[in-house]
């Protein structure tokens, strides 16, 4: 049920969740959403919260305290932090904000906000369309005062929207001229391991043939793909002989001769690490 607040500080459009246990232990779930205009100058603290904090603002301007570091806060600046680390926010005087905000939680969420550091993710963020973030929290907002049977359902379809939104303004930190260069070399790689796969491939010969450093090879092409460059040559071949397994009649040992991986007890361990099973179980499965 959506609670209408004013405060002394604010004034606010807001749900305090409770998930079910369904939801609790299998989905990402919502704790709070909701919708805020400042009254007057105000700060907020919190620490050891077991919560993900996403806001945006919508008005104003203002400020976050959050790891050490201080932050200054615009309209349409995003900020998206684990709660449990002490953190504290507040409106500016001149210039008092508005924001859309969401507490929300699962089991998944310390590995994703890991991999969104990883990626050059930052607690604050200006996103290239902020209206794509408010209309999701609007809908949030929405769907959270519903009776909805499937209600927790939908809660995490969106929060997983709002997750892939964060996740795309993350995956290329990096800006200018020196960045869109190093996209375009890196491409080339990334095109030479999906065609060469069955050949002998290492990190220096990479180096080597394009003409890299293979300390900067490494570091970059992870923060480009995600994933190392060896990593990602096992996932191109783990791929090609998952194919091979369920639409030809080559064995396990032919597979991983035709991917590149010549060596049979090798082959299955590269396999197992990918994919959790066995290439002969994984052929029988499907």
């Amino acid at each position: 049920m959506e609670s209408l607040f004013q405060g002394i500080s604010v004034k606010s459009n807001r749900i305090i969740y409770t998930p079910s246990g369904f939801a609790r232990a299998n989905l990402l779930h919502l704790q709070e959403v909701g919708e805020l205009k400042a009254l007057k100058p105000h700060i907020s603290s919190r620490k050891d919260l077991l919560s993900f904090l996403f806001f945006i603002v919508t008005k104003g301007s203002g400020s976050l305290l959050y790891d050490g570091q201080s932050y200054c806060l615009r309209a349409g600046d995003c900020v998206f932090i684990d709660c449990r680390r002490p953190y504290a926010q507040g409106s500016s005087e001149d210039d008092l904000w508005s924001l859309q905000w969401i507490h929300f939680y699962g089991s998944s969420m310390n590995g994703i906000y890991e991999k969104y550091v990883e990626r050059g993710g930052r607690p604050v963020f200006a996103p290239k369309e902020p209206e794509a973030f408010c209309s999701l929290l609007g809908e949030l907002l929405s769907t959270a005062s519903t009776e909805d049977y499937i209600r927790d359902m939908r809660i995490n379809e969106k929060i997983t929207g709002l997750l892939t939104l964060i996740m795309a303004e993350s995956w290329h930190p990096e800006s200018g001229l020196h960045a869109g260069a190093k996209k375009k070399s890196l491409q080339y790689v990334k095109a030479y391991l999906e065609e060469h796969y069955r050949e002998r491939i290492t990190l220096d010969r990479l180096a080597g043939q394009f003409y890299l450093n293979k300390f900067y090879l490494a570091r970059t092409f992870k923060e480009q793909f995600g994933s190392t460059v060896l990593g990602y040559l096992d996932q191109v071949r783990i791929t090609r002989a998952k194919q091979l397994l369920r639409f030809s009649d080559l064995t396990v040992e032919a597979v991983g001769q035709e991917v590149g991986i010549g060596e049979p007890g090798y082959f299955s361990r590269v396999f197992k690490k990918v994919e959790g099973i066995s290439p002969g179980e994984y052929r029988r499965m499907w």
